[in-house]
Formats: C-alpha cells, structure tokens, sequence
C-alpha cells in the first residue's frame, strides 16, 4: 500500500477519489489551455471578444465533466462502450439527415444551445468499444482472421460515415486511432505489414499512371498533390494557406516577433487563425521556444498516460488509457505537420489550444475516462 492510500483509507470515499487523480495530467491539461486562451486573444487583437471567453467557459465546463467522468468506476464505462459506440454511429446517420452545412461541408448537428461535431465523439467511443472488445476476447483469438475481421468493420463504418461528409482529417485519425488499438491488444504485425505494403504499393501505381491510358486519378487530383509537394505552384490558390503557414512559422525565429506581434496573423494573411492555423501564429509570436514549449506539454501529457496505463492491471483501462493517449497524439501531431507543410491540409483543430467546443468537451471527457481508469484501478 503506497503512503497515499494509507493515509486516505480513512479518508470518505469522494475526497479518496479526488486525492487519487492523476493531478500532473489535470496542471498539464490547463497549462495547455492556458496557452491557448493567451494566443486567442492574440488573434482577436487584445480582446477577449469574441473567442476567449467562450473558449474559457467551455474549458470550464470540460473540466466538470472530467471531474464527473473520472468518479464514475471503470467498470460502468467498460458497460456503457458499445451503447457509446451506437449512440455515436446514430449521431452520424443523423447528420447525413438533419446536419448543418458549413464552409461546404455537413459535420454538426444545431442542439440550439451548441453546435456538435459528432465525428469527435466518434473517435473516443470508438477507442472505449474496441478497448472493451479486446477486454472481452481471449488472448489466443486476438489474431484470428474471424476476430480481426470484426473490429476493421467496426472501425470503417464511422469513418465511411465521417468520409461522407465529408472529413478527411477526422476519417483519417478513426482509421489510424482504431489500428493503435488493434496493435496494443496483440493483434499480429503481419496485418499491418500487409496494409502498410498494400498502401503504398498504391502510392506507387497512382503515381505511375499518370498520363498512361490508366490513371487513378483525375487531373485536377494530381494538381492538388503538386500543390501539396511544392505550394509555389499555385501561391494564390491551393497554396496559399501553407504558403503563409510557412512564412509565419519562418520570421519567428528562435524567440519570436512577441506576445500580439505576429504580422501575419494581425494583417490576417493566415487563414483560420483561431482555429487550424492557431500554431503559427503562436511560433510566429513566440518563435521555436514557444512552439517546442508547447509540443513538451503535449508529450508530458501522453507519457504520464502511458504510465498510468502501465501501471494498472486492468486490460481494459490500459488499453483505454492508450487508446486516449494515441488519439490525443495524432491530434496535435496531423495539426502540427499539416501547418509546416508535411502533410495535407485537412482540418485537424490542435487540442486545447484552437478555437472550438465540440473538440474541447469531448477531449477533457475522454481524459475524465483516463482519470477514471486511473482512480478506479486495482490496488
């Protein structure tokens, strides 16, 4: 029994639960958005009008969430994943029906009160069902074709439903997201080599057909990868948003131009700058110190997941703590490549840090599932 728990066993169960989080994820988590409330208010020219004080009353209400989630046993949540993972599936059909469309694309559901993106809801209840799946399988049949069979299908259709609407970026964080999860619970590594070699054995025959009486794509789609391999192709069109990334991200330098100082994001020059784009602005202002600041806080975060899951002896909570950990990672990671030009521009919000409800409530209420597998743990 640790110190801790010895001087708490008398202690009424409640207060217990609140001294047994894991308090270096909680600072972590509102440094982060600390961060983030510093560069919205950048961007919005020194006020807090009008994304700061919707963001911070947001924040605050994650974090009552959270709090909510993490007193909640693991055991209900490990019961509740597949009704999750139905709800979500549902809110996706919906949207296909009753979503409103914005900047051309169908994502949200008007709940009068908010607007929600059922598609970031998807991506943590598809971790919760796949994280009970494999508590719930043996370990012999984790490679079976039959049982590997199952959870690809659970996996592609939400992201056939998110690629509707569509939603590259998010389509994309579902299929990686659910393939962590099925390489943590042991499934074979011969799949993924398989997928992996499928994959780019694409790549290649997509780029050997073009101009052949064979071609994959059409020619405005190879346009759009010339675009991404070398924006100065079409600096005014399709290049222009990586292309103002790119000098933002460049006149920042080791410390920055300083705190509301960004040329780039004041003469708005950079598209999206309270949301996709909010990083540059912050590298733009507070340089490489700033940006690799921020990236450390991102990875404490992950590694003191990665410990808590660890250190507990129940499948379904590690697994779920991982799962959580993954999909926070290839949040900031997708954002963080897309805006220095390593990867396409898709739409992935940074977390905690951009402007934005749905991502914000459903992240701090998957870390309440992190909190309560951490509480909740066997002793």
């Amino acid at each position: 029994m640790s110190y801790l728990e010895h001087n708490t066993k008398f202690v009424p169960t409640g207060i217990r639960k609140v001294l047994h989080l894991n308090w270096p994820i909680i600072m972590l988590l509102v440094a982060v958005a600390c961060a983030g409330f510093v560069m919205l208010y950048s961007v919005a020219g020194g006020s807090t009008t009008p994304w700061v004080e919707p963001q911070m009353k947001r924040f605050v209400l994650g974090m009552v969430l959270m709090l909510a989630v993490a007193m909640v046993p693991i055991w209900f949540w490990r019961n509740m994943a597949f009704v999750a993972y139905a709800g979500s599936i549902l809110l996706l059909l919906g949207v296909e029906f009753f979503g409103e469309v914005r900047m051309g694309a169908q994502r949200w559901i008007d709940l009068g009160f908010m607007r929600l993106q059922p598609s970031e809801l998807t991506k943590i209840t598809l971790v919760m069902f796949l994280a009970a799946y494999y508590d719930w399988l043996p370990n012999k049949k984790t490679s079976h074709p039959l049982w590997v069979m199952l959870p690809v299908i659970f996996i592609l259709l939400p992201t056939m439903l998110v690629l509707s609407q569509p939603d590259l970026g998010t389509a994309l964080l579902l299929l990686i997201g659910g393939a962590a999860i099925m390489f943590l619970a042991g499934v074979h590594w011969a799949y993924f080599a398989t997928v992996v070699t499928a994959g780019v054995g694409t790549i290649v025959a997509v780029f050997q057909s073009r101009g052949t009486t064979w071609q994959l794509l059409k020619d405005y789609q190879y346009r759009r990868i010339d675009t991404f391999l070398d924006p100065s192709n079409d600096p005014l069109g399709a290049g222009y948003h990586i292309t103002q990334a790119k000098i933002a991200l460049g006149s920042g330098g080791w410390t920055g131009r300083g705190f509301m100082q960004g040329t780039q994001s004041r003469l708005n020059f950079l598209p999206e700058k309270h949301t996709d784009f909010i990083f540059t602005t912050l590298a733009e202002e507070f340089g490489f110190v700033g940006a690799f600041t921020l990236l450390i806080l991102y990875l404490l975060i992950i590694l003191f997941c990665v410990i808590s899951a660890l250190g507990n002896r129940d499948r379904f909570a590690s697994l779920l703590t991982l799962g959580i950990a993954m999909t926070f990672f290839l949040f900031f990671a997708v954002n963080m490549a897309m805006v220095t030009g390593l990867a396409p521009v898709v739409g992935v919000p940074l977390p905690l840090v951009s402007y934005g409800g749905s991502a914000m409530l459903v992240l701090l209420v998957a870390f309440g599932l992190v909190q309560s597998a951490h509480v909740h743990r066997p002793r």
